[in-house]
């Protein structure tokens, strides 16, 4: 029984010794964050004579967002006859012809404005950003997905960065307009606050690698040719470009205070298939391209920042390993352990495992709003969805590690500002939520380990389990009740349309 106890806490310290060494990466960008970012950057130089600028639309199927995505863009203020927008559209719905008629409006009111539609998804996005590339008029390209709203000096506030001759992409901040929405979209603009206003700012300042995130930014035309083009053997096409495009040479610049709001998932299904798509595409890119940056004449700090960030998403595979087999056991086994003991051991881990956590995410709503006053109280609720989406995104990165290709699945757009939305299970189908019958059967399992840490008397271990109790529970819970009103809606639809529709 000895040896089973301490074949179990060696696993169990292990993995989370790994997970502290992500931990402290988080507390070494803080600190970076506040030793190099400028948040109010200004070009070294301006433009005497503005380039030509294509602004590209990217679309599949949104056609409750569409029409306002192309109003938002037609109204950035640039010359118009350096000014040329793409809609590149893949549906098969209705939006293209709403997207059509959209840009018809436009061409008639003097503005170069495409629609271009493919009868094929060949590449996904990347394929029909490819494709638009033939017709693109401009030496800049500036990107904007579907639920966007660009302000309307988008372009004077960031095009003057390619003054610079060695900048090859300029990426700008994600706002949110749905933050408000729900707990759900509160902790997500924490998670993309951080990713942004932590992340993207300290590398770019620190001049380490960054990426473009696949919208609110533009690049180069002759980066993108010079990089090798769109390519669409990864599920993050932009992330892919992005380290093949500063492994030659090209500088990218980040701008934490051109800020371009978005909408976030609403519906948990569809918050787990975004995440999946963004894990599983990061790990295909380190597949890709972590040899060729460790092989690369760049610097040291360049390859060990790069390596953290695309191997970040192996810790959810670590994690899930603790979380099936570990965790539970290892309480167990400590159950008779006196409460300094614990401390002594499990201080340390805790500070650096899940203190760093906080302070990371909390130093990005510092930075974002100037205080974290008001955001503290989502911390919990931030560490159990963290937690509870070990299931799905390890099950993406060993999808990619097994080298299993899979389609680019889009999140639905429901419009949603504010606290208002129109519900997707009425628009676009949602992802199946299989898998949330497992993602709540662990959630019990914890549930029974709080049952007996009360009865045991083990006290200390209840806080813990709760994180991983509720965020299972959160997860698995509401992707099934998804799943079902899905299947409600869809059956409620077929008895309305008439027989052999």
């Amino acid at each position: 029984m000895d040896e089973y106890a301490g074949l179990i806490l060696a696993g169990y310290f292990s993995i989370l010794a790994v997970l502290c060494i992500f931990g402290a990466h988080r507390l070494i960008l803080t600190r970076l964050f506040r030793k190099n970012v400028v948040w109010e950057p200004e070009p070294e130089q301006r433009f005497d004579d503005l380039p030509l600028v294509t602004l590209q639309i990217p679309v599949f199927n949104e056609k409750l967002v569409v029409e306002r995505i192309i109003d938002a863009c037609a109204a950035i203020e640039y010359p118009r006859d350096k000014f040329q927008i793409q809609v590149v559209d893949d549906s098969t719905d209705e939006t293209r012809a709403l997207a059509a008629a959209k840009c018809a409006e436009w061409a008639a009111r003097g503005l170069d404005i495409e629609h271009i539609h493919r009868t094929n998804r060949v590449g996904f996005k990347a394929g029909g950003l490819d494709n638009a590339m033939r017709g693109a008029k401009g030496e800049l390209i500036a990107i904007f997905d579907a639920d966007f709203l660009p302000p309307t000096d988008f372009l004077h506030r960031s095009i003057h960065f390619f003054a610079d001759e060695a900048v090859g992409m300029v990426q700008t901040r994600w706002d949110h307009l749905n933050r408000d929405y729900s707990t759900l979209t509160q902790v997500q603009s924490i998670m993309l606050d951080a990713h942004f206003a932590i992340e993207h700012a300290t590398r770019s300042f620190s001049n380490l690698f960054f990426n473009f995130n696949g919208t609110a930014g533009i690049w180069r035309r002759a980066t993108i040719d010079d990089a090798g083009g769109w390519h669409h053997d990864t599920l993050t096409e932009d992330l892919d470009l992005s380290y093949r495009a500063q492994l030659k040479g090209w500088r990218f610049r980040f701008l934490p205070n051109v800020v371009c709001p978005a909408e976030l998932p609403i519906e948990t299904s569809a918050f787990k298939s975004q995440q999946h798509r963004w894990a599983k595409g990061s790990i295909q890119v380190m597949l890709k391209s972590l040899g060729n940056i460790w092989r690369g004449k760049v610097p040291l700090a360049v390859k060990m920042e790069a390596t953290f960030h695309l191997t970040g998403n192996l810790a959810y595979v670590l994690m899930m390993i603790n979380t099936l087999f570990l965790v539970i056991p290892s309480m167990v086994v400590r159950g008779h352990w006196d409460w300094w003991q614990i401390i002594l051991i499990d201080g340390p881990v805790f500070t650096l495992a899940s203190l760093s956590f906080i302070w990371f995410y909390m130093a990005s709503q510092r930075a974002v709003f100037g205080t974290a006053k008001g955001r503290r109280r989502y911390i919990p609720a931030l560490m159990s969805i963290g937690l509870g989406l070990g299931l799905n995104n390890t099950r993406a990165v060993l999808e990619a590690l097994a080298g299993q290709q899979s389609e680019f699945v889009r999140t639905p757009k429901t419009g949603s500002v504010g606290t208002n939305a129109v519900a997707p299970k009425k628009t676009y189908r949602l992802p199946k939520g299989g898998w949330g019958l497992f993602e709540f059967a662990i959630g019990l399992m914890y549930t029974a380990a709080i049952i007996w840490a009360i009865t045991e008397g083990v006290w200390g271990s209840i806080p813990f389990l709760m994180l991983f109790q509720n965020g299972f529970l959160f997860i698995g819970g509401m992707t099934i009740w998804e799943s079902w009103q899905q299947h409600r809606a869809r059956r409620s639809l077929a008895k309305e349309l008439p027989a052999g529709t």
